[in-house]
């Protein structure tokens, strides 16, 4: 084949038999499940169409690439409800009916990708209602409800049930961190591009893409692990630390720590003054250790008071520098990751505050920092092996 005649051809899809047999099966059950309901809906004598042809045009999307933005629920109901309406419409305001055809697929299209509803068997839908003989044009606005909408619910209900049911998470919503409430991106996203990166070649793109921007970030983030990519120098703590830091004051109360424990899914939480000096770090341990536990939270157990009382000639006062470990190591945010490695090995730690120049607070590594870091440059590296 000329390569000419290549560039009409696709590229062959890596997809397996099961997930073949499995869109198949689906868009089987699909028009079936839609066509027996319309038709037990309207009764055979009825002269309402039971199932129009665009309905099999979205079963391919729905049950063959069901992770496609083009196959979201919101783009089946919309798309299909927005060119059934113009296509109607068109038919209603122009005589000719290629030009009302035409002028039906090309509004239709616009609104659609307005509305974020873009879906192309809706291209049929408006096509449809100007081109469907008179037993569609008959309904006039009529034909939007039924069969349109009609059967576009059932479809999608049908594809709700069917991908999970046979274990594909269906709608495909956008990726969440529910476990972060910082700004602070995944680990492994801190190694290699950005999400803005990613946003900026969208924009330069300028394209619509069949495929979401969350899989879109996912399959390229495993492609950078799978490939080499060579570095000018050793990783740093400053690539792949977490600079939006949930940190504490040593008087806040035992009760706050423990709800910024939880409620950012952290296990270590720096303490700092006023002007962001590192003082010294309260863990989960810390608290467990040294704090004793009853209806109202965390509080100061009398061994503790006492033990405070002797070793700091004051009355201690329920807050966290009563229990916080000042004994605090920290690092660089230009120390490599190797000798953070060793750090953190040699001392049993999991997280290190890291400090700037100025000695303030600049972010935290953790081992799960290091984890994605180590990783990606283990890869790297046999990529890099001949």
């Amino acid at each position: 084949m000329t390569p000419q005649l290549r560039d009409f051809v696709p590229d062959p899809a890596s997809v397996g038999l099961s997930e073949r047999f499995r869109s198949a099966s689906g868009a089987l059950v699909g028009i079936l499940a839609t066509g027996l309901l319309s038709r037990a809906a309207v009764g055979d004598a009825s002269a309402l169409p039971v199932l129009i042809a665009p309905m099999g045009a979205s079963a391919v999307l729905l049950f063959a690439v069901p992770a496609s933005p083009l196959a979201q629920p919101w783009s089946i109901v919309g798309g299909n409800l927005v060119a059934g309406l113009v296509g109607v419409t068109a038919a209603t305001l122009i005589a000719d009916p290629f030009v009302a055809a035409a002028v039906a697929v090309g509004c239709a299209i616009a609104l659609m990708m307005a509305l974020r509803c873009l879906h192309p068997p809706s291209g049929a839908v408006a096509l449809t209602a100007v081109l469907g003989g008179p037993a569609i044009t008959s309904l006039g606005y009529q034909f939007v409800f039924w069969p349109v909408l009609a059967n576009s619910f059932l479809l999608l209900a049908t594809a709700l049930l069917f991908n999970n049911l046979t274990g594909r998470a269906y709608p495909r919503g956008r990726p969440r961190a529910a476990d972060r409430k910082t700004t602070d991106p995944q680990p492994l996203s801190r190694v290699g591009f950005t999400s803005s990166d990613l946003d900026a070649a969208l924009r330069d793109y300028g394209q619509f893409l069949d495929v979401s921007r969350g899989d879109l970030e996912a399959i390229m983030r495993q492609t950078q692990l799978r490939s080499y990519r060579p570095r000018r120098g050793p990783l740093t703590c400053a690539e792949i630390m977490s600079r939006d830091v949930v940190a504490i004051t040593p008087d806040a109360p035992l009760k706050d720590a423990l709800e910024l424990l939880r409620s950012h899914h952290v296990k270590m939480l720096p303490v700092t003054d006023g002007r962001a000096r590192v003082l010294g770090v309260v863990t989960q341990t810390d608290l467990l250790d040294k704090a004793v536990w009853g209806t109202g939270g965390p509080r100061l157990g009398v061994r503790q008071r006492i033990r405070l009382t002797l070793s700091r000639t004051r009355a201690p006062n329920g807050v966290v520098a009563d229990i916080m470990a000042t004994a605090v190591r920290t690092v660089r945010p230009e120390t490599p990751i190797a000798e953070i490695v060793l750090r953190m090995s040699a001392a049993g730690l999991h997280h290190l505050p890291v400090v700037g120049a100025d000695e303030k607070l600049a972010g935290v590594v953790s081992q799960g920092d290091l984890a994605a870091a180590l990783l990606a440059d283990a890869v790297d590296r046999a990529r890099a092996t001949p």
